[in-house]
């Protein structure tokens, strides 16, 4: 097979999925989480890893594992409708709604803003998110140049931007850590791990990882046993970039309170530590840094959102498709970083835990050989749990159920209630599908 996949492929496809994952929540959350975490940093930022690396890359494997083409495809093992609901929800969130347009935010918050005027006003991000989104629709109308656009030349730009910060940052650490604020004084594990739902990761790994399925078979890997080598190889070198700079962010956070006290948000961090080390360079340094990976990401979520909404619209076409997302994702862009992260959290929170959960069922399908009810039992009692954590996140409480819940769900309080019912669901599905089979309705699908 390796005559078939040549490892230097196989190196530019796992910079490339590094790149489409390492946007903009993947700079900002980091930093603050550091900060907020102090002492307890490695803890946190081990949570964080888990859903900031483990899981979105076992999403990517989940797909070539499960044989299907598409999310929707394989969604549809639950039921067609909830594959085609759960399907559009996802790329709305990682698409036009929330993840696309805070790609323009950040680059324009971090890279360009500083250099303005105070009251420069609202026209210079105006006039910033239609130059970015316009090079994003310019790159996306392109997907068969994807690999070779993220993989070859803009990956290396960042990592080298990236690189020079942190590595500086390891060799002089500001300062020492400090103690823990509050939501990170106990529990640290458990809020690292619900900050690396703020990526989004783990729902764009479906999304990404059918621009990687794709290109992995388009270079000669044809059985399900090839493409997971050729996968499992990609993910690790992705895997391995992703851990590194996290956790380099996280103790370049946690090192800066001493000098820098506690700011409002990791990009205010980045710019600080930036004019710390390099002064007016490190703006520069910075603002690059920032854009070229938002722009990354930005290009994949154009071209894999389009690609989805054509097939689900086959008579517009993907150029009128990927043109108006990029409109879109400009208008919705000059609401604010601000607003966007705080309407997004909800969502996140509510959604979340059935792209988890149905990840590990892709890999537990032969086990329970298939059975929808497994699928079906397992996600609806992880949605109605996780459905209330996103009511809660929103400032709509019902403090009789949550009370109900916190008593008999094990880790609802850290945002986890949904693990339980999630098995309990599955065993029950499972219950119901020898049942069925008892019954002469056996129900399963492939």
């Amino acid at each position: 097979m390796s005559n078939k996949v040549p490892f230097s492929f196989i190196v530019v496809i796992g910079l490339m999925l590094f790149a489409l994952f390492f946007g903009a929540g993947n700079l900002i959350f980091p930093p603050m989480l550091g900060q907020s975490a102090g002492i307890n940093i490695w803890s946190a930022n081990a949570g964080f890893l888990v859903t900031g690396v483990g899981l979105p890359l076992l999403g990517v494997l989940a797909l070539g594992f499960s044989g299907k083409d598409d999310l929707q495809s394989l969604a549809s093992r639950v039921h067609p409708v909830f594959g085609i609901v759960f399907t559009t929800v996802l790329y709305l969130a990682i698409g036009p709604l929330f993840a696309m347009p805070r790609t323009g935010n950040v680059s324009f918050e971090i890279g360009v803003k500083p250099f303005l005027p105070e009251n420069s006003g609202s026209v210079p991000l105006l006039i910033f998110t239609i130059i970015f989104f316009g090079i994003t629709c310019l790159f996306s109308l392109n997907p068969a140049k994807i690999v070779e656009i993220v993989g070859k030349i803009l990956t290396p730009i960042k990592l080298t931007f990236i690189g020079i910060l942190v590595i500086v940052a390891f060799v002089h650490p500001i300062g020492d850590f400090q103690a823990p604020t509050k939501n990170y004084t106990v529990q640290p594990f458990f809020n690292g791990f619900r900050e690396g739902y703020l990526t989004m990761d783990t729902l764009a790994s479906f999304v990404f990882g059918i621009i990687i399925i794709q290109a992995i078979k388009e270079k000669g890997a044809k059985t399900k046993k090839q493409i997971m080598i050729v996968c499992g190889k990609a993910t690790g070198i992705a895997a391995f970039i992703l851990a590194i700079i996290y956790t380099a962010l996280s103790y370049m956070g946690a090192s800066s309170v001493v000098k820098l006290g506690h700011l409002d948000n990791g990009g205010a961090i980045l710019a600080k530590v930036s004019d710390y080390y390099f002064g007016a360079y490190g703006g520069i340094l910075l603002g690059l840094m920032i854009t070229v990976a938002c722009l990354t990401t930005s290009v994949g979520l154009v071209s894999s959102c389009s690609s989805f909404f054509h097939k689900l619209f086959p008579k517009v076409s993907y150029k009128t498709i990927a043109i108006s997302l990029s409109i879109f994702s400009a208008i919705v862009a000059n609401i604010g970083l601000t607003q966007l992260i705080a309407i997004s959290v909800p969502v996140l929170t509510a959604i979340y835990p059935l792209a988890i959960v149905l990840i590990f069922l892709t890999f537990l399908h032969s086990l329970f050989k298939g059975k929808a009810e497994v699928y079906q039992g397992s996600l609806l009692l992880t949605f109605i749990i996780s459905l209330f954590d996103g009511l809660n996140e929103a400032g709509i409480h019902f403090s009789l159920i949550n009370n109900f819940f916190s008593e008999i769900l094990p880790m609802y309080e850290v945002g986890l209630g949904w693990i339980i019912p999630a098995i309990v669901g599955g065993l029950i599905g499972y219950g119901s599908s020898i049942l069925r089979e008892k019954l002469g309705l056996d129900h399963q699908l492939d």
